[in-house]
């Protein structure tokens, strides 16, 4: 794959910062879409009997994400943009609606507490990249078993309606390395042997297993050098155009969402603000 020079200079023009519109866009072109999601952290400071604290987070967040875009959502640390993101993953209670592939996903149970089918389908629909590679990537195993290790809970690939044999569960994770740029020989490795831009290719093919339409990056390349994490942000580029994945980046390097991202939201003190 050929590596572009990663563009520190400023934005890239192509891209436009925006407020999403107020209506869900129809399923055909809009993948996910959020309406008026407000959360908040409540602590006890003073221990269990003192007064609880109520530390509002997100703010009436309004978002759509079109079907093969690549989406960033950019602001400074702690403004809310990583919990936004365990929202759609559907790891947390909130309030308001995210609509994920034409499906709304319950604001109340979460993932967790979902059927074993409902489950898998949101396992489908959207996984994550996340920033630290060597954590989500068990360290006991090697990149082989972890990647055949979704297909084994969800019975893929499917044939005639089946889940499929271990040699095809081994041709989907080679076709699938090949695709992150590592071929077969890595499958034999643990994540320690693995440089860290090897790491979160193995992380991105990890979060590909499934053919997910939605992938949430959370600051996937903020512990990489510069030369390793241009490799990365093209390599995110030639996933969407080769598969036609919809990608949610997430991080607080203007310069870098700027680079890869076709539309653009900024994020600051819980609320999607406009760029002046």
């Amino acid at each position: 794959m050929e590596n572009k020079k990663l563009n520190t200079e400023g934005s890239n023009p192509n891209s436009s910062f925006l407020i999403p519109n107020s209506s869900f866009l129809t399923p055909n072109s809009s993948f996910l879409g959020i309406r008026e999601l407000s959360c908040e952290y409540i602590s006890r400071p003073w221990g269990m009997f003192g007064k609880k604290e109520v530390k509002p987070v997100l703010r009436n967040i309004n978002l759509d994400i079109e079907r093969g875009e690549i989406f960033g959502l950019v602001g400074e640390s702690g403004c809310g943009k990583s919990t936004l993101g365990r929202y759609i993953l559907g790891l947390k209670d909130y309030r308001g609606e995210i609509l994920i592939n034409g499906s709304k996903l319950d604001n109340k149970a979460g993932i967790k507490k979902l059927s074993l089918a409902d489950r898998q389908k949101a396992a489908r629909n959207v996984q994550a990249v996340f920033q630290d590679s060597g954590s989500s990537l068990n360290p006991a195993k090697t990149i082989g078993w972890i990647l055949e290790e979704p297909l084994r809970a969800h019975g893929l690939p499917l044939v005639n309606g089946q889940g499929g044999s271990a040699a095809e569960r081994q041709a989907k994770i080679d076709s699938t390395l090949e695709l992150v740029g590592l071929d077969s020989s890595h499958k034999k490795r643990k994540p320690h042997e693995l440089s860290s831009g090897q790491k979160q290719r193995a992380a991105i093919a990890f979060a590909l297993m499934l053919d997910p339409g939605l992938i949430v990056a959370d600051e996937p390349v903020s512990a990489l050098d510069v030369s390793v994490a241009a490799q990365i942000l093209n390599l995110f580029r030639e996933l969407n155009r080769s598969l036609g994945l919809t990608l949610l980046f997430i991080s607080h390097n203007l310069d870098l969402v700027g680079y890869l991202c076709d539309n653009v939201a900024l994020m600051q003190n819980g609320e999607i603000i406009k760029n002046n």
